[in-house]
C-alpha cells in the first residue's frame, strides 16, 4: 500500500507537533511538509527539533513548495493562517482536514464553497468520544422535552483564545437542531449573563481557562427536581491528532463533498 502523503499547516503550534508526532508513527502516512507561519522561529529547522533524530528529513517552512506531492493537508491553525491553506488546497486540488477553531461565518462558507471541488472534513473536535457525546446531546434534548432546560459548560487552559470552544458551539447546534430551534435565536454566550432572565428554551453557555487544562466538555440538562449531565474529559491532545491523522488518511481517498468525523470514523 502506498503511504498518504501528509501536509500539516499550524505545524508549530501545541496541536501541530501532536499532528507530526501522529503522522510519523502512522505507517499509512507519509509527513512530506510541516508548514508554520513565516514570523515563525522554526522555519527552516529540522523535523528533528520536535521528532527527535528519526524524524523524517525535511525542514519547517514557511509555505507549501509546489513540487511536493500531497495527497491530504491537515490544518490545525488559526483563523488568520487559515485561508492561506485552503486557498492552497483548493487551487492544488487536495483533500481538506480542518480542526482550526474560532472561525468566522465567512470562514465557514468558504470552507462549505470548497467542498464542491474538494473533500473538506472540518470539526471543531476530533475525537470520537465527543461525536458520541454530539449524537447523545441531540438525542436527550429531543426526549426530555421543552421543561428541561440545557447549558453547556466548557473548561480549556488559559492559552485557548476562542470561547466558547467550537466544541461548545458543536454541541449547541447539535441540541438546538433537536428541538427544532434555530441556534443564533437561543443561544445565549457569557456575554448575555446579566442581561435578562435565562428563557427556558435558551441554550446556556459556560466558559472556565484555566492552567494547562487540555479540554473538558459537560452538557446539563435540568429541569425542577432533576438533572442529567454528559461529560467529557481529554487529557491529552494525541487523541485528537490520532483522530485527525485517521480522518486525513480516509478523506484522501473521498469525492469532492462536505464530510464529518463519523463518516471517516464508522
Amino acid at each position: 500500500m502506498t503511504p498518504v502523503r501528509v501536509a500539516i499547516n499550524g505545524a508549530a503550534g501545541r496541536m501541530g507537533v501532536e499532528l507530526l508526532k501522529a503522522v510519523h508513527q502512522q505507517p499509512e502516512c507519509n509527513l512530506v511538509a510541516a508548514i508554520v507561519r513565516a514570523a515563525s522561529g522554526w522555519v527552516g529547522e529540522p523535523l528533528s527539533v520536535a521528532l527527535g533524530r528519526n524524524a523524517p528529513s525535511i525542514d519547517f517552512g514557511a509555505t507549501l513548495d509546489p513540487d511536493t506531492h500531497v495527497d491530504v493537508l491537515i490544518d490545525f491553525s488559526t483563523p488568520e493562517a487559515f485561508d492561506t491553506a485552503l486557498a492552497i488546497a483548493v487551487q492544488r486540488r487536495i483533500p481538506f482536514v480542518c480542526g482550526t477553531t474560532g472561525l468566522d461565518r465567512p470562514h465557514m462558507q468558504a470552507l462549505r464553497e470548497s467542498a464542491a471541488r474538494i473533500p473538506v472534513l472540518w470539526s471543531a473536535n476530533f475525537s470520537l468520544s465527543v461525536a458520541l457525546l454530539k449524537k447523545m446531546s441531540a438525542l436527550a434534548a429531543a426526549q426530555l422535552g421543552p421543561e428541561f432546560e440545557a447549558e453547556i459548560l466548557e473548561i480549556h487552559h488559559r492559552f485557548k483564545r476562542d470561547a466558547p470552544s467550537g466544541t461548545a458551539l458543536a454541541l449547541g447546534h447539535a441540541i438546538a437542531e433537536a428541538r427544532g430551534q434555530v441556534f443564533d435565536e437561543v443561544a445565549r454566550m457569557p456575554s448575555h449573563v446579566g442581561e435578562s432572565p435565562r428563557a427556558q428554551h435558551h441554550i446556556g453557555f459556560a466558559v472556565m481557562r484555566a492552567a494547562d487544562v487540555v479540554g473538558e466538555h459537560t452538557v446539563v440538562f435540568a429541569s425542577n427536581g432533576e438533572r442529567l449531565e454528559l461529560t467529557h474529559r481529554a487529557n491529552s491532545r494525541a487523541i485528537f491528532a490520532t483522530g485527525a491523522v485517521r480522518c486525513a488518511t480516509w478523506l484522501a481517498k473521498q469525492r469532492p463533498g462536505w464530510y464529518e468525523v463519523g463518516d471517516a470514523l464508522s
